[in-house]
This record gives C-alpha cells, structure tokens and sequence, in this order.
C-alpha cells in the first residue's frame, strides 16, 4: 500500500536541533504579542499616535492572527510543513523590519498586521513539525513540554524583555531583534527540518470555508477588541459580533454539507481528545492572559513598581511554568498519562486565583502575589504541556497540522476574549483599582478569573484515559500510514 506520506528520515542527533528550530519560532510569535505591552507610550510619542490608535498597535497583531490560524495550520498538512514554517518566518522577520523602521501610524500598524498573518502561518507550522518529527513516547512528551513551556512561559518573559529593551535601546528594537533572529532561524531550519507532507491529499483549498472562517475570527475578535474601548452595547461592537457569528455559523454549515475538501473535518470533534483538548486550551490560556493583565496592574498601580521592576517581578511566575513543562510534566506523563496531570494542573491554577481572591490586600510583592505566582505558574506549565499531548493522541498523521491550528485558535480566541471581559470587570471596579485605593477590586476579578480553571478542570476530567503502557506502545502516533475510515472520529479510549 502507499504512503499517505512524503517525508526525509530524522537522524536522532537531527531531533535536537528540530525542536530548536521549532521553540525558537513559537517564541518569536509569542513574545511579539506581549513584549508591545511596555513601549506603548514610547511608540505615541515617538509616532504622535492618538490614545485610541494606540490599542491597535496589538489588537492588528492579535487579529489576524487569530483569523488565520486555522487556514495556517492546514496549509502547513497540504503544501510541506518546512516550506510553509519557511513561508511564515520569512513574513514575520520582514514585516518586523518594517515595523522597526517605521515613520508614521500606517506603516507601524499595516506592519503589525503582516507580523500577524506571518505568526498565523508559522506558529502551527512549529506544533506540525514536532508532531511528525518525534515519534518515541518519552522524548514526544518533552519536546511537547520543551515547546509549551516556551509557549505559555513567552507571554510573561515578553514584559520583562520589552522593559529592558525599551529603556536601555529604543522601542524599535522589540521589533529589530526579530531580524537577526529570523535569518538565523531560516538557516537552522532549512539545514535541520526535513520537508514532509501529505503527497496523496487533494490539494484544493476550501476557498469558501478558508474565507467564512478567518473573515468570523477576524470580526469576532474586533468585537471583542472594540468592547474594550466602545462598550459591549455599542453599534460597532454588536455589528462586529452579529457579522463574526453569522460567518462562523455558515463555515460550520459549509464544512458540514458543501465543502468537498473542507478545510475542518467537522467529525474531527467526535475525538474527545481533540474536543476537550481545546476547551483546556481556550480556558487554559484566557486564564493566563487575565492574570498577567491583573498582575500588570497590580504592580505598577499599587506596588508603584516601573516597567523593568514589573518584568523582574514576573521572572517566579516564568520559571515555575519553564521548570514545570519542560521537567516535571513529561516524567509524569510518561507514568501516569496526560489525563491526571492534566487535571492536576488545572486544580493548580484554579487552587491559585482562589488564594489570590482572598490574600491580596496591598501588603506587597512577596507576601500578595509570590506564592500563588509559583502555584499558578506550576499548574500553568502543566497544562501547556500536557494539553498538546491530549489533543494530538490520537489523530491521523495526516491532520497534524489541522489539530495544531485548532490549538493554536483555542489558546488565542480564549485569551482575546477574556481580556476583554476582565477589562469591562475592571471598568466596573475603578475606585478599587487606583493608585493607593482599596484592593477588593482585584480580589473579585481573580475570583471571577477562577471560572476559566474551573471550566478547564471540568473539560480535562472528560479527556479520555492513557494507561502508561498504552503510551508507551503509541510510537504510531507519528507514523505516516494510512488512517482507517474511522479513525478521525471516535473516543481515543
């Protein structure tokens, strides 16, 4: 029979340098959506930005990138994963220059954007590679923890990089240093990952589903993006939401009854692993995004603490989610499976903002935030890692790059909208988060935090079980063979 797959053997001394590759590019697409945080108001001066352009110096990033997530990860199967992480990283590393040397609002935010859809094609592209790269159960867990830990670690290291960068260079160079960065990732790549992809898959392009789905994501996110600033009840923000709705709806009807290669095999999600793999993923993440906003404010409002001391004060927070995804998380794994540490990680981070709801009291650093900084931190490193696990367990070689896409979406769209939600919660709590003011403001926003780990909890409890030995026997998870008729459907028992 042949191969569903074209790909180059991986010499096992290859591997390392694989997962280099691959961490160094999710790194860059995480770090640039959280290292902009603390040269905003350099960038306005620097640029003469109006208060209400400044937010779309993210929100261009953070939406496109979410729209074109999911069309990323599935070119990434049709096309050749190192081609198209070739593809993105390129687009990345020169839309960075140009937003590094830009003179004006529209070349920084049309910039901005590019560096988006370079980040939507490159950041599954990375998961993809691993996927079909790693085949040992022991070393797939760490690569996955490795890769994870730079993934969920990236958004908190992001303000203390962009702090130090901002003060001792010039705002420009969070957006230069991808340069030298990005050719030598190019290098790495093209010398270290071998090529692979589907060589018997219809390479036509869902046209219509690719279009409904990035236009939903996209005015979804603006929705949610332009609530923050206008309000959930004004005309741009229910237009936006109503229009986002309705597209993602008929990309569900059209993926179901008309597409003939559809971009999302909607049966996909009879998978209980890929389902509640991306539920974890979605609360996992929307959590973490609430928690760096609310310590953000915390530290600088009520601590007094600048931007560097603010990025030095989230080093316990990165190291517990590094230290806890690339060491802890994949021995559990490989002995207990990714269903109980997977639980337990969500029982951390939910176990970290009740403590928070109820320690913090303007009594400082080490005595509010430094324990259930560690506590979040472990669980979050946890989960990152072992989510991956879950949610690839059982799906065809084929669809490596489908999954990583879904993921991927899953962890952006769940950390849009809670940024938004909170950033209303916030609003409404604004005598309680001034300078000096009482802290009972933030305590309730960390408790309504806990909704998120709390849902994620819930979700993990429903991944289907993986004894130890089973796992040890799942070398086929990377495999390329032809999958049975059933395979993409189904509970991964």
């Amino acid at each position: 029979m042949a191969t569903m797959e074209k790909t180059t053997s991986t010499a096992a001394p290859r591997l390392g340098l694989i997962l280099l590759a691959c961490c160094v590019g999710q790194f860059m697409v995480v770090l640039d959506a959280s290292i902009v945080n603390v040269a905003l108001r350099p960038i306005q001066d620097s640029l003469h930005l109006a208060s209400n352009s400044l937010q779309w110096v993210i929100n261009a990033y953070t939406i496109v990138f979410a729209g074109f997530l999911l069309l990323g990860g599935r070119l990434a199967d049709l096309f050749g994963r190192r081609r198209v992480f070739a593809i993105g990283l390129a687009l990345f590393t020169v839309a960075s220059l140009v937003a590094g040397l830009a003179v004006d609002e529209t070349t920084l935010l049309v910039s901005r954007g590019l560096q988006g859809l370079g980040g939507a094609v490159l950041a599954p592209a990375t998961l993809t590679v691993l996927f079909t790269s790693f085949t040992d159960p022991g070393g797939k867990a760490k690569a996955f923890g490795t890769w994870s830990a730079v993934a969920a670690g990236g958004g908190a290291i992001g303000a203390l990089v962009g702090g130090v960068v901002t003060q001792w260079l010039s705002w420009r160079w969070i957006f230069l240093v991808n340069v030298p960065i990005g050719v030598a990732l190019m290098a790495l790549l093209l010398v270290a990952v071998p090529e692979s992809r589907n060589e018997q898959a219809d390479r036509r392009i869902d046209t219509t589903g690719a279009i409904a789905v990035t236009a939903g994501l996209m005015a979804g996110v603006y929705g949610i993006v332009e609530a923050h600033d206008k309000g959930w009840g004004s005309a741009t923000t229910l237009v936006s939401l109503i229009v986002g709705v309705a597209l993602l709806a008929f990309f569900v009807l059209n993926e179901a009854k008309f597409a003939k290669q559809p971009l999302v095999p909607l049966s996909i999600f009879r998978n209980r692993s890929v389902s509640a793999a991306n539920v974890v993923s979605f609360t996992t993440n929307a959590a973490l995004v609430g928690v760096l906003f609310l310590f953000t404010l915390l530290m600088q409002f009520v601590y007094g603490y600048d931007s560097l001391q603010t990025g030095l004060a989230y080093l316990p927070l990165s190291l517990a989610i590094v230290t806890t995804a690339r060491g802890v998380a994949p021995s559990l794994i490989t002995k207990l499976g990714p269903k109980p540490v997977l639980v337990a990680g969500t029982a951390l981070s939910l176990t970290s903002l009740l403590w928070l709801s109820f320690s913090v009291g303007g009594g400082g650093f080490v005595s509010d935030l430094l324990g259930p900084s560690l506590v979040f931190g472990a669980g979050q490193g946890m989960v990152s890692s072992t989510v991956t696990m879950a949610g690839t367990a059982k799906v065809p070689y084929t669809q490596a790059g489908l999954v990583s896409g879904l993921l991927n979406a899953s962890r952006q769209i769940g950390g849009a909208l809670w940024l938004s939600v909170l950033a209303a919660v916030v609003a409404g709590y604004a005598n309680s988060l001034v300078p000096g003011a009482s802290a009972d403001g933030y305590a309730r926003a960390f408790l309504i935090a806990a909704v998120f780990p709390l849902a994620g909890l819930l979700a993990g409890l429903a991944v289907p079980g993986v004894s130890p030995e089973a796992l040890a026997a799942a070398k086929n998870w990377s495999q390329p063979k032809k999958p049975a008729a059933s395979s993409v459907g189904g509970d991964a028992e």
